[in-house]
């Protein structure tokens, strides 16, 4: 992780029982150490009995210690019996973007990377294909050209691994990356590897899902981005839109449309993530927004 130029900020993010007294308790402990919050969310969920909490806050003594505040936090952690985190705002976590042939929405987290409307550190590009290098050549990015076949997939799996452990990669962005990856490289990456696909699933699978869905007269067109798990296109949701479409459109209109809603749910969905606004509740998400 690289830090960027920001003031001093941290983010404080916890799950715990829900009960009551929890958020009195943590605004008393940050006040009486003079950390001014910036931002608070909070939800207790009456379905699973969990609460969720994410807090950012910045030090008015400029001499603040993480090594500190995790010593005195932790009485409080253990009296709920909570499971929680500190992060540097500053930080840009690092993230590896997976891409097959469709550049649309690799290149809009390039856009928003270069803008500084994400605040990431993209490491490395991996694609099954050569297409897109030119894009990461454009933004100085490393490009690794993986070519994955029935009976090379493990070889390049592991070789895949292999970057995202040499970069040290935070987060994994499949931006449309057109190969199913296995059931093992799933559970590797578990709640740190983000995919986004049209929302006509199941409807329209395999080749041209926008002329499937025009043939069909579709009226919605939209995006789902959600994490990767073994069961495909089934992991936890974290954020979806969806376009009105009508019979005024061609094919080509409604799958234009359609790679600009992909396009902006990805990112949304990497902003969320590397902001630390998602949490795990049982099988689905809590998005603070």
């Amino acid at each position: 992780m690289t830090p960027n130029s920001d003031q001093d900020s941290f983010i404080l993010r916890l799950s715990c029982k829900d009960s009551i007294g929890i958020v009195a308790e943590i605004a008393s402990f940050l006040s009486e150490r003079r950390l001014f919050i910036t931002e608070s969310a909070n939800f207790g969920d009456q379905a699973t009995g969990l609460f969720f909490y994410r807090v950012k806050f910045t030090p008015e003594n400029a001499s603040f210690s993480r090594s500190e505040f995790g010593n005195e936090f932790d009485a409080v952690a253990k009296k709920w019996d909570m499971n929680w985190e500190l992060r540097d705002a500053k930080v840009k976590p690092n993230v590896v973007i997976f891409v097959s042939k469709g550049d649309h929405c690799l290149n809009d987290l390039l856009y928003r990377h270069r803008t500084g409307a994400l605040n990431i550190n993209i490491s490395a590009i991996v694609s099954n294909h050569a297409t897109c290098g030119w894009l990461a050549e454009r933004h100085d990015i490393p490009y690794f050209h993986v070519p994955v076949t029935k009976d090379t997939k493990p070889k390049a799996e592991a070789r895949m691994l292999e970057i995202i452990s040499d970069v040290k990669a935070d987060l994994v962005v499949l931006a449309r990356y057109m190969q199913v990856l296995s059931d093992d490289m799933c559970r590797q990456l578990e709640g740190r590897c983000i995919n986004i696909h049209h929302s006509f699933l199941p409807s329209f699978k395999g080749a041209k899902p926008y002329h499937q869905a025009f043939d069909r007269g579709v009226k919605l067109v939209g995006a789902t981005a959600h994490y990767v798990t073994p069961d495909l296109d089934e992991g936890p949701i974290i954020t979806q839109a969806v376009e009105p479409a009508d019979h005024r459109l061609s094919a080509e209109d409604m799958a234009a449309l359609g790679r600009d809603t992909e396009s902006r749910v990805l990112a949304r969905a990497v902003k969320l993530h590397t902001e630390g606004r998602i949490f795990s509740n049982e099988k689905k998400t809590v998005v603070f927004g």
